[in-house]
């Protein structure tokens, strides 16, 4: 029997949502999904856990500084073709913030904008629709993904 080995990059999202109920999302700068909105997240660099990843990747792409232990994992989302450059799997975490946060693009994100939660972009990169909703039904990951993309 032949093993198959497949590479798995590990990354980090995070739906910050202020407590006016907007949501906070960038504007991808880079393919895929240049000029889409997405979830700021990004990749679980060595030695780093997801938490801090989030918190760290907020903070990059959106100058919104959480703790990570303020973090509220949502799970795990890793459904095969979510990311057109190969096999990513995301831990996706919720970080609630005051009204007033500012945000401000940094790192690969063109924009950073929040967005009322009932006008949302129709479209959002990779599955972060999925997430999105996830979060918002304040529910865990879903158990079939793919059923919730958009």
């Amino acid at each position: 029997m032949t093993e198959i080995f497949e590479s798995i990059r590990y990354t980090a999202d995070v739906v910050a949502i202020a407590q006016d109920g907007r949501v906070l999302l960038i504007e991808r700068g880079w393919p895929p999904f240049a000029g889409a909105w997405a979830l700021p997240g990004g990749h679980v660099d060595p030695g780093e856990t997801s938490r801090n990843a989030a918190a760290r990747e907020l903070a990059e792409e959106t100058g919104v500084r959480v703790d990570a232990a303020d973090l509220l994992q949502l799970g795990v989302w890793d459904e095969p073709g979510r990311d057109p450059r190969g096999r990513y799997v995301t831990a996706a975490y919720l970080a609630v913030v005051p009204a007033s946060t500012p945000a401000a693009a940094g790192d690969d994100a063109r924009t950073a904008r929040w967005w009322p939660w009932n006008e949302l972009p129709e479209l959002l990169a990779f599955d972060h629709a999925a997430i999105l909703h996830a979060a918002l039904q304040g529910r865990p990951a879903p158990t079939n993904p793919a059923s919730t993309k958009a």
